[in-house]
């Protein structure tokens, strides 16, 4: 992942209620949420939570797709793991064994931190 990439990303994500939106999505995964789900969830109206969703959306965090009559969002997981990779990955660069007791602390399961060499 690039720079640009990752800011694009966290710009997306700069809002609070983008915010909770993109983790019930992730909650949500793999079979996501129609439009009107998310709106009950979060207590938002139809058409600010339109303008929300075009935003992840637009930036490749969430993915919608038309069935009948509804749209379903989807959380992009992969992207998701990308981003944490991308900010994770030079973590204590002159000193893994640091960064290992720092992984350790957090409490974060080591199958969704990329590895250190």
């Amino acid at each position: 992942m690039k720079t640009q990439e990752a800011v694009k990303l966290f710009e997306a994500l700069s809002s609070d209620i983008r915010l909770d939106l993109f983790r019930l999505l992730v909650k949500n995964a793999p079979q996501g949420l129609v439009a009107g789900d998310i709106a009950k969830e979060l207590g938002i109206p139809p058409t600010n939570l339109s303008f929300h969703l075009r935003a992840l959306t637009s930036a490749g965090l969430a993915h919608v797709e038309k069935e009948g009559r509804f749209l379903r969002y989807r959380a992009d997981i992969p992207l998701m793991l990308e981003v944490i990779a991308y900010l994770t990955s030079e973590c204590c660069h002159n000193s893994p064994e640091q960064c290992a007791n720092y992984r350790q602390a957090s409490g974060i399961a080591p199958e969704f931190l990329p590895e250190r060499k």
